[in-house]
């Protein structure tokens, strides 16, 4: 344990801006009063009897999420004032944030009641007896409303530790004004080779790249392997990054930039200040990334309003599903906390209850894990999102919903997202290394 410990404090990654879709410095729009709805039942023992506000503190790496949670106390407080709660919420940067839980649920003491714990890091601390709060009772009332795939994110043997903020729908938003010039239909897309035909039309009549792929992330690579089938890992958490539609999927990349139709995001991935600057520029003509990141749009890429559509994934054959569902930021309950029966009343109140997905979407622009909140009059009411794509962004999204492929979140999925972001992306795509080799070399450090 101590060797591993040691491990992870010793990892010094990457900016991690990407990472869940949900460590952007800005967010959405301000939210609206509301009154989320609990579960109705009566105060938890934990909770004050004299009205004596409990204490609760909340850990995440990102601003935006500590804003969410504190919104939403208010909220609860105003609709519980029978059980108010006082919560201290902070924010740490990324790293400090993963080893300072770590090293607190480790120790057994100097845990926080509530914490943000990202995707790719979740393995971490289900490994062994996970020091974290089942929240099945909250989950399984509600699992028919929900995107289960993305509670399985977060779960193991049979029991759910993690509430995602997010589905992280797969999507690729296109230019028009580019493929406009180009003569090329958006709707004629349908698979990678259409895609890969269109990028050659697009190049040879505007003289731009139809894309831009990263080589420090794995944001391009990822969504493309989970549609074709496949993944990092397999159910069981074994290595499958080196499978033969693995391989696929990075000689199609591959071959993108060897033809010029795509071409290394400046900056090295799409959280960038330079890539930023690149596509609002009109640089690309498309780019595939999950819902989220349609923040970095309205954040960062202002000129381009009104001229974004979005649409499916294409795939490399006909069957696969067009989307997957991709990143993700987990809030869990520790065992160390106090006052757990009412961590997860308030826990359901923000991130399970319908009102409170929807307030996700009003505050941080994010496609709620509530399915049937997609389609509520509220989901499609004006908003920095509506006015920038468009008011049918989750009628869109409510027609994928049957095709967004999970991916297998294990123990291992730390390591191997470290490996792909620090050295299998820069070397099939910057320095075009075969392939086959490069997934070969990963996989075998991995194991």
């Amino acid at each position: 344990m101590k060797k591993a410990l040691l491990y992870l404090l010793s990892l010094t990654l990457v900016s991690m801006l990407a990472l869940a879709g949900c460590s952007s410095k800005k967010g959405g729009t301000d939210a609206s009063p509301a009154s989320p709805g609990a579960s109705g039942s009566s105060a938890p023992a934990s909770a004050s009897a004299n009205g004596t506000p409990a204490k609760l503190e909340f850990w995440t790496f990102n601003e935006l999420h500590q804003k969410f949670f504190e919104s939403m106390a208010k909220q609860w407080n105003a609709a519980h004032p029978d059980m108010p709660i006082e919560l201290t919420a902070t924010t740490f940067p990324y790293d400090d944030a993963h080893n300072k839980l770590l090293v607190a649920l480790q120790s057994g003491k100097g845990a926080p009641d509530l914490a943000d714990i990202e995707i790719s890091k979740i393995g971490n601390y289900l490994k062994g007896d996970p020091q974290l709060v089942p929240l099945n009772d909250i989950v399984e009332p509600v699992k028919d409303n929900l995107v289960m795939s993305r509670l399985d994110n977060y779960a193991k043997d049979g029991k759910y530790y993690g509430i995602d903020y997010h589905v992280g729908a797969q999507v690729i938003y296109y230019n028009k004004e580019i493929l406009d010039q180009a003569g090329v239909n958006p709707d004629s897309i349908v698979t990678w080779d259409d895609f890969e035909a269109a990028g050659k039309q697009v190049l040879d009549k505007t003289g731009k790249p139809m894309t831009t792929v990263e080589t420090t992330d794995q944001w391009t690579f990822w969504p493309m392997v989970v549609q074709h089938g496949s993944d990092f890992l397999d159910k069981d958490g074994n290595v499958t990054l080196n499978d033969q539609a693995n391989v696929e999927v990075l000689t199609y990349l591959q071959k993108l930039v060897k033809e010029k139709i795509a071409i290394a995001a400046p900056g090295g991935f799409h959280h960038s200040e330079e890539y930023y600057g690149f596509m609002n520029g009109g640089g690309a003509a498309a780019i595939w990334m999950p819902m989220w990141y349609m923040g970095r749009f309205t954040d960062y890429m202002p000129d381009l309003k009104g001229k974004i559509v979005i649409k499916p994934m294409p795939v490399f054959k006909q069957g696969e599903m067009r989307s997957s569902g991709m990143g993700g930021t987990g809030t869990v309950i520790t065992n160390q906390s106090k006052n757990q029966e009412l961590a997860k009343k308030f826990l359901e109140f923000a991130k399970v209850s319908k009102e409170g997905t929807i307030e996700i979407w009003k505050q941080l622009g994010f496609d709620p894990i509530r399915t049937d909140a997609w389609t509520d009059p509220a989901m499609s009411e004006p908003n920095k999102y509506t006015d920038y794509f468009g008011t049918g962004i989750f009628t869109f999204l409510d027609s994928l919903k049957s095709e967004i492929a999970p991916t297998n979140i294990k123990e291992r999925t730390p390591a191997v997202s470290d490996v792909i972001k620090t050295k299998a992306m820069f070397q099939a795509l910057n320095d075009l290394k075969d392939p086959k080799q490069v997934l070969d070399d990963a996989a075998a450090g991995i194991k």
